[in-house]
Order: structure tokens, then C-alpha cells, then sequence
């Protein structure tokens, strides 16, 4: 028979190597959205837009939140980390009008 508390550390290390590859995962994904959302900040500075959407993110969350619940993430989870990303998108935008 193995050993239970081994057993367990093994798994620990499991899930966390796995955490480690889904948080690298994260980063560089956030690391593409928002080159793509300066790139939607230059252009929208260009032709002088405003740096906000309200309709646009006013879908986004609810997109968002629909996709939570089909992923089982708590839908408030998701609605706050789409607003946190939305606010730093405005900040960016607004930056490059500057």
C-alpha cells in the first residue's frame, strides 16, 4: 500500500504545476488583449473617439457573465474582472489621446 499523506503531496504538486501552466496561460492571454486594446486605444485617439463604450461593455459583461456560468465561474467573479479590464482599457485610451 502507498502512502496516503505521499499520495497526497503528489497530487498537491499535481494541481499545482497545473495552476502554474494555467496562471502563465492568464498572463500571456491578458499580455494579447491588451496589445490589441492599445492598438483599439491609437486608433480610436486618431480619428478622436471617445475612449469609452458603454454599449460595447455593457455586452462584454453580460457575454461574460454567460460565459461563467457555462464554466462554472461565479458570474460576480467574472463581472468584476471584465470591469477591472474595461477600466484599465478607458485608462489606456484615454491615455493615448493625451
Amino acid at each position: 500500500m502507498s502512502d496516503p499523506v505521499a499520495r497526497a503531496a503528489e497530487l498537491l504538486a499535481e494541481h499545482r504545476d497545473s495552476i502554474d501552466r494555467l496562471d502563465a496561460i492568464l498572463v500571456y492571454t491578458l499580455g494579447e488583449r491588451f496589445k490589441h486594446t492599445q492598438s483599439v486605444g491609437r486608433l480610436k485617439a486618431a480619428h478622436d473617439l471617445p475612449p469609452s463604450d458603454p454599449a460595447r461593455e455593457a455586452a462584454q459583461i453580460a457575454r461574460l457573465e454567460d460565459l461563467a456560468k457555462k464554466a462554472d465561474l461565479d458570474p460576480d467573479f467574472a463581472k468584476a474582472f471584465l470591469n477591472f479590464i474595461i477600466q484599465e482599457v478607458i485608462r489606456h485610451h484615454k491615455k493615448h489621446q493625451e
